[in-house]
Order: C-alpha cells, then structure tokens, then sequence
C-alpha cells in the first residue's frame, strides 16, 4: 500500500528552481537509460556501465547547478530587498 503524503516543505530558497529544466535533465537520463538498455542486449555490457556511470555523474552535476542557481536568485533577491530597506 502506497503512503501518502500530506504536505511538503520546499525551503524558500528552492522557490525559484526550474522545475521544468530538472524534468528535461530528467528525461535526458531516461533516453540513455534506454540506450545503455539495448546495448546490454546487444552483448556490450561495458559500454552500458559507462554510458550510466557517465550520466548519473552529469545528472548529479546539472541538478546541482540548477539548486545553486536557485540558491543564488534566492540571495541577490534577499540582498536586494535588504539594500531597499536601508
């Protein structure tokens, strides 16, 4: 039986992340997992392994650019903000 959840708390700082540009990075890595997948069947198991460890790095790497980003809009945003009050 699946659990449900109720409610999800998204740190303010995550408010502006491109979501539709971490679902994209998504499907990306979906299509060579497609790849590695008809590869193995084809008998390269090696080439699999690569091409997955391959883009499981790059994934990894891209969906953390993307929370920094955010993270970073956050903060000029607060500065900003800061700076008009003054």
């Amino acid at each position: 039986m699946p659990r449900r959840v109720k409610s999800v708390r998204v740190p303010e700082e995550l408010s502006s992340l491109d979501l539709s540009g971490v679902i994209a990075e998504c499907e990306k890595y979906l299509r060579d997992l497609e790849s590695a997948t008809l590869l193995k069947q084809h008998g390269d198991k090696e080439a699999a392994e690569a091409l997955i460890r391959a883009r499981q790095q790059d994934l990894g790497r891209k969906i953390g650019l993307k929370v920094w980003e955010a993270r970073k809009a956050f903060g000029a945003a607060r500065l900003s903000k800061l700076e008009e009050e003054e």
